[in-house]
């Protein structure tokens, strides 16, 4: 498939892009701009997700697209506002314009942060956003149910782990999802007969995942990586910066910006099982 890739300038998607390549697809990459890295005869369109313009006209003449650009951390609202929330509108009303099949959208774990734990999540699960970047992720996702409700635009909204080359601290034996695996979930996306409007985790076969994916099974996704061969390495045992970040799936990202004052009956029902074990 000939498929835009927005955000090419990030981690991610340089991750991705040598592995689409071998599994068949043709990239346009957009960002604002070109990065120093794309070979000089690669397809480049110039967008700022802010402008609606750029971006309508980046989704002209492509079969789908791959929706990587974003504010990916936490940041005041005004900037998640203009780069995720509007930028992310801009991706599906030009997808619909330009009759491209259909977007896959990188959403995140973080829509979903709030949740203890000690939960096991699927993606019938109800959002609990840990930030306004998981805010912004859930928004998405709901855009993307929109427009296949009232315009037949298929998407797949992958709610990514910790996407890195290897995982890195004690939080990524849960989350962590692994660039091979990455890359065979986009393909899988891309390539399903039918998606609809749909939600798959984007996490590796990790002994110790806090969600458990089943719709992702039905378009053929079988991760290969596990973070447990990297459990003994250092970091791998090192606690949070706060209890918060330890009770709560989303991290660092739970704890940022909290003003609540968490009452202790609150604080134990965040807490698994193990933990709640060891503090008796």
């Amino acid at each position: 498939m000939h498929i835009l890739m927005t955000g090419a300038g990030g981690a991610v998607a340089t991750a991705l892009t040598p592995r689409l390549t071998a599994l068949g697809h043709s990239l346009r990459f957009s960002d604002r701009v070109r990065p120093a890295a794309l070979p000089a005869d690669a397809e480049f369109v110039p967008a700022d997700l802010t402008d609606r313009d750029a971006v309508h006209a980046a989704c002209d003449g492509v079969d789908a697209v791959l929706h990587l650009g974003a504010i990916s951390v936490e940041d005041a609202f005004d900037a998640i506002l203009d780069v995720n929330i509007r930028g992310t509108q801009h991706v599906f009303e030009g997808a619909r314009r330009a009759g491209n099949r259909r977007v896959v959208f990188a959403s995140s774990n973080h829509a979903v942060g709030m949740h203890p734990r000690s939960a096991l999540l699927d993606e019938t699960s109800p959002y609990r956003p840990d930030s306004f970047y998981g805010l912004s992720k859930a928004y998405g996702e709901l855009l993307a149910r929109f427009y296949w409700d009232k315009h037949g635009l298929e998407s797949a909204s992958l709610r990514i782990g910790s996407c890195e080359a290897a995982p890195s601290q004690k939080r990524h034996l849960s989350t962590w999802l692994s660039h091979d695996d990455l890359a065979q979930l986009v393909d899988r996306s891309l390539r399903a007969e039918r998606l609809g409007a749909a939600i798959f985790y984007g996490v590796s076969a990790n002994d110790r995942r806090w969600w458990r994916d089943r719709s992702a099974e039905t378009i053929g996704y079988r991760p290969k990586d596990n973070a447990e061969a990297h459990a003994g390495k250092p970091g791998m045992l090192d606690p949070m910066p706060n209890p918060l970040d330890e009770t709560h799936q989303g991290g660092t990202f739970v704890s940022a910006n909290y003003t609540r004052t968490l009452p202790p009956s609150d604080l134990w029902e965040a807490m698994g099982a193990e933990q709640k074990q060891g503090s008796l």
